[in-house]
């Protein structure tokens, strides 16, 4: 992060700051601005606002953020808004545009940090079904702040960084020039785990396959996400995109016949799902959903995104709506080993697994160092985005060179619990 007497200084080859901070306490809260396309009844803004203005359980008590919201830009207020009630419950300012809030209504930019919560809302959807929410155009505008005024502070952005792998780039690249810390992506990573299983840092994997539910592009991205908290902490680190293709319909299971993923992974990760289908919900009995051969009966329109790395690593992502209700991973250790766990998502209305992440946002902020990479969200972002060009290409197989996105992942785990 860098200050008014540094901005123009040499800037060098940055990287984002990926370590787990060691918190104390501040005597005075830090500001934050939050940056939402809308803030409504069961929206991103609402679960994760809230929990700024009034606390969320942490480590066994309710704690009470050292963070403290003093303004909001809200882009769209459609019939049910609650910003303007939270506004007038919790004394922060609503204010007409990004750069008033950053600032404000001041001069120069009065924040410490910033939270862009671009989920949500009426916004018009591309050729390939991605909803277009502007969260790049809120990220630039923030950057536009910060070279003006000579400051910068953390940012963080829900969910993937844009629905365009080139967008997500280039935000990653603004950070690293202008050198300030970055968080972004789902709650799936930091959420609790059913085991509490956890990848061995530095484990050689053979195979890795996550089972999802859900629409696209909301529901695959956190699956996505979820899949690539797992694997990024193999041998090497992370070591980009080889090639993706995405299958949907009975090409989904003449993949597997074929040993594009493993029968023997979606057996070890529906094994960890509490909410399966079919005979289990028509009268308990217990099932073998892997291999009895009810999943095409289940399930209408599966689909699959798999996903080649450089080092040779084959992910497979399904969506299985009408098999099971949550997520599920299994990956396979050299030597024969499997591992699998469930990502528990509590349900609505609570969703207390948003606290997970909102401990990890007040850490940056607190900190000024996020707790893992900004760049495991650019790589899903960019995964899920040339997926869906799969798609649209007739499912064809697409090389991806220019997924070239390498990291590595902290050792100390981070999921809840």
């Amino acid at each position: 992060m860098i200050t008014r007497r540094t901005f123009m200084g040499p800037l060098g080859a940055a990287t984002v700051q990926a370590t787990r901070p060691v918190i104390a306490d501040p005597v005075v809260p830090k500001k934050i601005a939050i940056v939402t396309t809308i803030w409504t009844y069961l929206s991103h803004a609402q679960h994760m606002g809230d929990r700024f203005l009034v606390g969320y359980p942490r480590n066994g008590r309710w704690h009470r953020p050292s963070l403290e919201v003093v303004s909001l830009y809200v882009d769209q207020k459609p019939e049910g808004d609650l910003s303007s009630q939270r506004a007038r419950e919790h004394g922060f300012t609503i204010y007409p545009t990004i750069a008033e809030a950053l600032r404000c209504g001041g001069e120069e930019l009065a924040v410490d940090g910033i939270v862009i919560i671009g989920e949500h809302g009426s916004y018009p959807r591309n050729s390939k079904g991605q909803i277009l929410y502007p969260r790049y155009e809120f990220f630039q505008e923030a950057v536009r702040v910060f070279e003006e005024d000579k400051r910068t502070v953390p940012i963080f952005n829900d969910k993937h960084l844009s629905y365009s792998w080139e967008k997500a780039q280039r935000m990653v690249h603004e950070a690293k020039r202008l050198r300030f810390p970055f968080l972004a992506g789902s709650s799936l990573p930091v959420t609790w785990r059913l085991p509490p299983v956890e990848v061995p840092y530095g484990a050689e994997l053979e195979e890795a396959l996550m089972v999802g539910v859900g629409s696209s592009d909301p529901m695959d991205y956190h699956a996505l996400e979820a899949m690539q908290c797992m694997v990024e902490r193999r041998s090497g680190g992370e070591t980009g995109i080889k090639s993706v293709q995405m299958l949907q319909g009975d090409a989904v299971w003449k993949a597997a016949e074929q040993g594009r993923w493993s029968s023997r992974l979606l057996e070890a990760a529906l094994s960890r799902s509490d909410s399966l289908q079919g005979y289990s919900e028509l009268d308990s009995r217990p099932q073998d959903l892997a291999h009895n051969g009810q999943l095409p009966k289940l399930v209408k329109n599966p689909s699959a995104y798999l996903i080649e790395r450089n080092d040779g690593l084959q992910t497979t992502l399904l969506m299985l709506n009408g098999a099971l209700q949550d997520f599920t991973f299994a990956t396979r250790i050299k030597g024969g080993e499997i591992l699998s766990t469930q990502f528990f998502l509590p349900p609505t209305p609570n969703v207390t697994y948003s606290a997970c992440l909102i401990a990890k946002i007040e850490d940056m902020i607190v900190s000024g160092r996020a707790p893992y990479p900004v760049e495991r969200t650019q790589i899903t972002s960019a995964m899920l985005d040339r997926c869906l060009d799969s798609k649209v290409s007739g499912f064809a197989k697409i090389l991806t060179p220019e997924l070239d996105i390498t990291y590595q992942a902290p050792r100390e785990s981070q999921f809840g619990g």
